[in-house]
């Protein structure tokens, strides 16, 4: 078989792999704290008998943007933003601990400080519980403190502290789920040189216009990878066409 046809399905496949992960970054230009994938394509040369004059592309993840992105004012006491560099450790739904950007905190019924996915917001103690209270407050270190539920509004109690982590991009792996962990699993020691802002959002880093325009490049790539296709497929029908004259004459 001519390796026209590989290079052009292998690339019309890889264009698709690489439009997922521009899609899968649109689709989470608002959501708090995402960091874009970043997806690159890698020359192969294509093996096997005959003289090396193909090659073909592979594309992959390969990481993703750390850049901070910008601030939005909420007002809600709950909504925090790491500043600068640093994470916010929670537990993920096996148990394990994991880290996050996206600080848009609520309460559910039992009292669980819980982020936007569901995710329990790790202390120092394990998963922060808040008791029944008027209002809830979060200081720059990541303590938490409350006013309980009856008491005046000078009655202002400390339930817990915040685990805020700071740990170099290139330590960490991002996974499905959206969280960070670090390359062997191990949860990372506290860093009290991380501070959050209170009532503030930190929005995703994703560039919608540049993932619009490589929706529209990817997309021409692969309208030429099948056009490939539909040349090799032509000049196997001519070359079988000859083949048949030749047989006959």
């Amino acid at each position: 078989m001519d390796k026209l046809l590989y290079v052009a399905m292998s690339g019309a496949k890889e264009t698709l792999a690489s439009q997922a992960a521009n899609n899968d970054n649109l689709a989470n230009a608002s959501t708090a704290g995402f960091k874009a994938a970043l997806s690159a394509f890698q020359t192969r040369n294509v093996t096997g008998a005959g003289y090396a004059a193909r090659a073909y592309a592979t594309a992959s993840t390969v990481g993703w943007n750390p850049t901070v992105g910008e601030q939005q004012t909420t007002g809600n006491a709950l909504d925090v933003a790491v500043q600068g560099s640093g994470f916010i450790a929670v537990q993920d739904a096996s148990g394990s601990e994991a880290y996050t950007r996206a600080g848009d905190f609520h309460v559910d019924p039992s009292g669980q400080l819980l982020t936007g996915g569901g995710c329990p917001v790790l202390g120092d103690a394990g998963p922060l519980a808040l008791p029944p209270a008027t209002s809830v407050s979060i200081a720059a270190d990541g303590t938490v403190s409350v006013v309980p539920l009856g008491q005046s509004p000078n009655s202002v109690a400390a339930v817990g502290r915040i685990k805020l982590v700071n740990l170099p991009a290139e330590s960490l792996r991002r996974s499905a789920d959206g969280l960070y962990r670090t390359a062997d699993g191990t949860p990372a020691e506290a860093d009290s040189s991380v501070t959050l802002a209170s009532g503030v959002l930190e929005s995703s880093n994703v560039n919608i216009t540049g993932c619009l325009v490589n929706m529209i490049e990817l997309a021409r790539r692969f309208e030429l990878q099948v056009k490939a296709l539909h040349t090799a497929e032509e000049d196997g029908q001519a070359s079988a066409k000859l083949l048949r004259s030749s047989s006959a004459a």
